[in-house]
């Protein structure tokens, strides 16, 4: 049952929700912020707050959770298959992968779920936020873990990463998806995701979590991160601390007798991975005693440290050249990088040449050519072979074609390279969304299309190379002149992340070949220059870790490289003894794994530190 969240913090109704007071007892250490159409809901028996009832062997199923009607499915069955995504987007959960043996936790955790959109001032779109307060939270050690979606994932996104982690500990555990998420739009049908999660239409439903600015008669697909035209990104910082703020006010209404909670009396640790990542480092940097620690898995992070490259940069980068090094390269993980994608490599090769970017007169010339390039621009090895993953599910297009609209504020149908967003027909033309396509994105969406029945659709397309016009635009917006790729490249730059608060402990935690982040773009210059300027910040470095634990159920893929979460765990674990007890953070490692070659996973093979 789903019902309203009443708040005693502040009474000033304000649309469908409420707004926090400056002055009430939870936001005395936080800017002001707004929540609004804020719900409710109780979790227990089969349907628990960290798998919704599913456990491991649910989780563990390869067909999603069903909807009994697949074009009106209830909020039940939308959050159960959203924490089912969630984890399986992000986790290594297969037999052998060592997930509930020797790290992790899925027994189930009773308790209640608030939710509610949060505002940033001057934002066009709002954020989702939610908490997860167990029953068996202490109110005598009272605990809050912050937890920003990875990638651009919905309000679950982190629940993997956080939840596992803290609500078997007692401490509630708050979610943001900041700015981003699955609330896709449908332009076709003027319909949109409801605070619930239920599909309403435009100017039926009120509590619309995305309407974009867009044209009339606009067609296709809509969505927050490329489309709000707020920039998400340079907001990240802000979106964690207003989650926790709304954590204090939800922990105000579960435990009235124990209020009120504030950052003088909670804990509250920030924890995330990959954007998630970034999205600490950047509340890292924000003044006031609001944080108390801060654990970044594999962060996406633009720094002033030396070294440091903008995602946008070398994701662009990737597209271009990566195709084309990786034919250089043998015993690339499996798969995608079948013969057919091979082929389509050779073809960039040659367009390459024929370009000047790179030189050679044969295919294995040009594959050398572009291998080399790419190490001279600061790739390694590694972190090329990890990369075949982003190669051949073409990854770096899609990040690229959405972070550009994001970057230069773009809404939609002024994307500078044409590209755009829609269901597709078997032969990849545009069509409309079905009421189930429709019903299921915000359980099924990443929050960066293609997937879960939306496409990606390039203007550009054309032979022999087909997607090379589109993505040598893309690449214009980053090291080409005119009023877009200035507009994008200022966009960029506000999303650079500053030295964390002084005496805040940090730990940083990254593998050595991953192929998404690489370490030599974003941590290792971070890391280097809070160091340099006296910041407690420790840095753990993880051989044989590339940065998609999801995909280590591949026979392939888990042989060859571990999961990251067994350490962002035990990174959690270290920074909680520095709080409770003046431990020191450990030493910054190389951590020296094992591969585990097709055998379950063994505490000999994580090496994690003492």
């Amino acid at each position: 049952m789903t019902t309203s969240l009443l708040r005693a913090a502040c009474g000033l109704i304000v649309g469908f929700g409420l707004a926090s007071c400056a002055s009430g007892p939870a936001s005395k250490s936080v800017e002001s912020s707004v929540f609004s159409n804020e719900l409710r809901s109780e979790h227990r028996g089969n349907d628990d707050l960290l798998t919704a009832g599913l456990g491991l062997a649910g989780l563990r199923s390869l067909a999603p959770p069903a909807f009994a009607d697949a074009s009106a499915p209830t909020v039940e069955e939308l959050r159960r298959r959203a924490l089912w995504g969630s984890w399986r987007g992000i986790a290594d959960l297969a037999p052998g992968g060592g997930y509930g043996d020797l790290f992790g936790d899925l027994a189930p955790v009773p308790g209640r779920e608030y939710s509610a959109y949060a505002r940033l001032p001057g934002a066009r779109q709002p954020h989702r936020v939610l908490a997860q307060v167990p029953d068996g939270f202490d109110t005598s050690r009272r605990c809050v873990l912050v937890a920003p979606a990875s990638g651009s994932r919905g309000i679950y996104g982190a629940v993997s990463v956080a939840a596992a982690w803290g609500l078997p500990r007692g401490c509630a555990v708050v979610y943001t998806d900041k700015g981003a998420g699955s609330d896709y739009f449908d332009l076709d049908a003027q319909m949109g995701v409801r605070a619930n999660g239920m599909v309403g239409a435009l100017g039926e439903a009120a509590d619309l979590a995305f309407v974009p600015d867009a044209p009339v008669n606009a067609s296709g697909v809509a969505f927050k991160h490329a489309h709000s035209r707020d920039n998400p990104e340079a907001d990240w910082g802000r979106h964690v601390k207003q989650a926790a703020e709304f954590a204090l006010l939800a922990l105000d209404q579960a435990f009235p007798q124990a209020a009120p909670f504030t950052f003088a009396n909670t804990r509250v640790i920030a924890v995330g991975i990959s954007n998630g990542g970034g999205a600490v480092l950047r509340a890292a940097e924000m003044e006031g005693d609001w944080l108390d620690a801060v654990v970044a898995g594999e962060p996406s992070v633009l720094s002033s440290g030396a070294g440091s490259r903008a995602l946008y940069d070398y994701a662009t980068e990737a597209a271009l050249l990566m195709p084309c090094a990786q034919l250089h390269m043998a015993d690339l993980p499996q798969p995608p990088l079948t013969a057919a994608l091979q082929a389509g490599a050779a073809v960039r090769c040659a367009t390459l040449a024929a370009e000047g970017v790179i030189a050679g007169a044969t295919p294995a010339a040009q594959a050398r050519s572009a291998y080399e390039l790419m190490l001279d621009k600061g790739w390694t090895d590694a972190a090329l072979r990890a990369g075949a993953l982003s190669t051949g599910f073409d990854l770096w297009r899609a990040v690229a074609a959405g972070y550009a609209s994001a970057y230069g504020r773009y809404g939609v149908g002024q994307h500078p390279c044409g590209f755009s967003f829609a269901a597709q027909n078997p032969d990849f033309s545009p069509r409309a969304a079905t009421a189930a396509e429709r019903a299921a994105w915000i359980a099924d969406g990443s929050g960066i299309p293609p997937g879960a029945g939306v496409g990606l659709l390039d203007s550009r397309m054309q032979l022999p190379d087909l997607t090379y016009p589109g993505l040598k635009c893309l690449r214009g917006l980053w090291d080409g002149q005119g009023e877009d790729a200035r507009r994008v490249r200022a966009g960029i730059e506000a999303t650079r992340a500053g030295l964390p608060r002084s005496g805040l402990p940090v730990m940083v935690v990254h593998g050595t070949d991953d192929g998404l982040i690489p370490p030599a773009f974003s941590s290792a210059p971070y890391v280097a220059a809070a160091k340099a300027a006296g910041r407690e910040v420790n840095y753990w470095q993880v051989r044989h870790v590339q940065h998609f634990d999801g995909f280590l159920g591949l026979p392939d893929y888990g042989a060859r490289y571990l999961p990251l979460l067994p350490y962002v765990h035990a990174a959690l674990d270290r920074v909680q003894a520095r709080l409770d007890k003046g431990t020191p953070l450990p030493a910054d490692a190389v951590i020296q794994t094992t591969p585990r070659m097709g055998k379950p996973l063994s505490a000999e093979n994580l090496a994690l530190p003492e």
